[in-house]
């Protein structure tokens, strides 16, 4: 009976410095020693009821212990998986900057093929530009004096205009008639449209669209040169032929 009443003093003694010292900590510290106060009630029941008194004291430090071990195995486990988060946010942020850098690269590439394509293109509108200027060159169907019929000659020219235009369908021609000065300006104005209109159903007659066809007759109002000789008429009795891309059809209108 003595013992048990010594060790019932005892606990008394142990718990209440601690109770009150759980009572006045703020709550955030209640939850960081909840471990040590369960382990230390239990080790002091534990030990009076097995050993008595000093049981009791040797339990309450033993309690002590294990439960502050607890605690710290439950904080390094939290910190651990603030760890794994933290580790598995910064391998997601390094995956979405991999992916960012791909992006950027492939635009780089992108934007070099773009501009590769820019330049080749342009080059081939320049090229076929110049073949342009270079088959403009000389298109001239010349006609006899009064006549409007074409020569086996011109013939053979106009055969290769509506070849290349077969070739490339988005091509135009913009054909203009003349006459020379001899006669009087209503008939050289028929005369020059009679010409223009043998030459554009020549080309339709080859395949070619009318639609692809722009006409104009001028008569002798537009002569090559100031000087009226025999030479001079022979090269203002014409049909000029001038093919067009869209790009030198749209300036010109």
């Amino acid at each position: 009976m003595k013992k048990q009443l010594i060790a019932a003093t005892v606990i008394s003694a142990i718990l209440l410095p601690h109770t009150a010292w759980a009572t006045a900590v703020e709550p955030q510290h209640e939850r960081e020693h909840t471990e040590e106060l369960v382990g230390l009630s239990s080790g002091i029941l534990l030990g009076a009821v097995v050993a008595g008194p000093v049981g009791a004291i040797i339990g309450a430090f033993t309690g002590t212990i294990i439960g502050k071990t607890v605690a710290d195995e439950a904080e390094i486990s939290d910190k651990n998986q603030q760890l794994v988060k933290q580790e598995h946010a910064l391998v997601e942020q390094q995956q979405q900057l991999i992916a960012m850098d791909l992006q950027q690269q492939e635009l780089v590439q992108v934007s070099e093929k773009y501009y590769e394509l820019q330049t080749n293109l342009a080059e081939l509108k320049a090229n076929q530009q110049q073949t342009l200027n270079e088959l403009t060159i000389g298109m001239n169907v010349q006609f006899k004096t009064g006549s409007s019929q074409i020569e086996p000659l011109f013939k053979q020219q106009l055969d290769n205009v509506a070849y290349m235009m077969t070739l490339s369908p988005e091509l135009t021609i913009d054909l203009t008639g003349y006459a020379d000065r001899r006669g009087d300006d209503q008939y050289n104005q028929a005369l020059s449209e009679q010409r223009l209109a043998e030459v554009s159903q020549y080309l339709v007659n080859q395949g070619i669209d009318k639609q692809r066809l722009h006409g104009q007759a001028y008569g002798a109002t537009l002569p090559l040169h100031a000087e009226q000789n025999h030479e001079n008429d022979f090269f203002d009795r014409r049909v000029t032929l001038t093919l067009m891309s869209p790009d030198a059809e749209l300036a010109a209108n």
